[in-house]
């Protein structure tokens, strides 16, 4: 008999990330020594979400390409620069306002400014991707090779250096980005091994998202779930204008700008990398995380619906045709 569980949580928004993560944070809440009573490698299965993330991020540098046409460098690039700029005025405004510290309480409690930065920083690959296969032009799934670099904790730790707050050594940054660098090298040096460790990369998502789960209490989910549905929101609204603007303003008909007006499922790891790079973020760290989780299951929700309607009401009839277009369950 078989029980088609891949695609069960498949059919849940970032499930392969965010299902794991709340399986994590149940034994974290409910059965907190597990790890303790088994020891050994379960043990080690609960601590080691850093290390899995760090062979993660070489696989998947290992995916992106150096070389790309002069129409996906000007699209991609614009949607970055875009979406980064972003990140980093309201991580200038949430800085000055809260400091590394999250919100202490009352309704806000647990947003921090990097909840925020994290949040905002990471765009969905594979729902762009996915989006523009089928609502935008063929050429336009490619701006993702640059839109990738979002990827990793390093733009959130720049974005909070500029904002004013507590700044990361500069080897902790050239370190935070070392790995994709490397795979991005081999990747691009040998096509061999960018097949060989692209195929690792959606096998990795699950384990780190449970090891970050571990690190999690529940006891204040509905809470962090309302403000995690109000930071999604958010950054679809606050993402999104201006991302739908620059795309018109390189020649395309806004739909890409929505459709990467979302949070990766990568992003709810950041957190926990940041804490892990400087303590004066650790306070922050484990609702940061439980609120880009939510973050990231409203965007993959509300995007695909508003990339419809942009497409309906703002897409090119004349536009080139479309194909269907596979994205990569890593980019999720």
């Amino acid at each position: 008999m078989q029980i088609p569980i891949k695609r069960s949580i498949d059919r849940v928004p970032g499930g392969m990330m965010v299902v794991p993560l709340l399986v994590g944070a149940l034994i974290a809440t409910f059965l907190p020594g597990t790890p303790q009573f088994f020891g050994s490698f379960t043990s080690a299965l609960f601590s080691g979400a850093l290390t899995i993330l760090a062979v993660f991020y070489v696989c998947m540098g290992a995916s992106i390409e150096f070389r790309a046409t002069p129409y996906i460098l000007k699209k991609g690039g614009t949607l970055f620069v875009v979406k980064t700029a972003v990140a980093v005025v309201l991580g200038i405004v949430f800085g000055h306002l809260l400091g590394e510290a999250p919100v202490p309480s009352g309704v806000f409690a647990g947003v921090s400014t990097l909840a925020i930065v994290a949040a905002l920083n990471d765009t969905n690959g594979g729902l762009y991707m996915a989006l523009m296969g089928q609502y935008g032009r063929p050429r336009d799934v490619g701006a993702y090779t640059i839109m990738s670099l979002e990827s990793g904790p390093f733009l959130t730790m720049v974005t909070l250096g500029v904002a004013g707050l507590s700044a990361f050594p500069w080897q902790t940054l050239v370190g935070s980005i070392l790995p994709l660098a490397v795979g991005m090298v081999l990747g691009n040096l040998d096509r061999d091994m960018k097949a060989f460790l692209g195929r690792a990369i959606p096998v990795m998502i699950p384990f780190f998202a449970f090891a970050l789960g571990t690190g999690l209490n529940l006891g204040r989910i509905w809470q962090a779930g309302l403000l995690g549905l109000g930071l999604g929101v958010a950054v679809v609204a606050i993402t999104g204008i201006p991302l739908f603007f620059a795309d018109r303003a390189t020649g395309g008909t806004g739909v890409a700008g929505v459709a990467a007006a979302s949070t990766a499922g990568n992003a709810a790891a950041v957190p926990a990398i940041v804490a892990a790079a400087n303590p004066a973020y650790a306070a922050s760290a484990a609702s940061a995380t439980v609120l880009v989780a939510a973050a990231v299951v409203v965007t993959s929700i509300l995007v695909p619906i508003l990339t419809a309607w942009t497409a309906k009401r703002f897409g090119d009839p004349v536009a080139e045709p479309t194909t269907a277009v596979e994205a990569p369950e890593w980019a999720h």
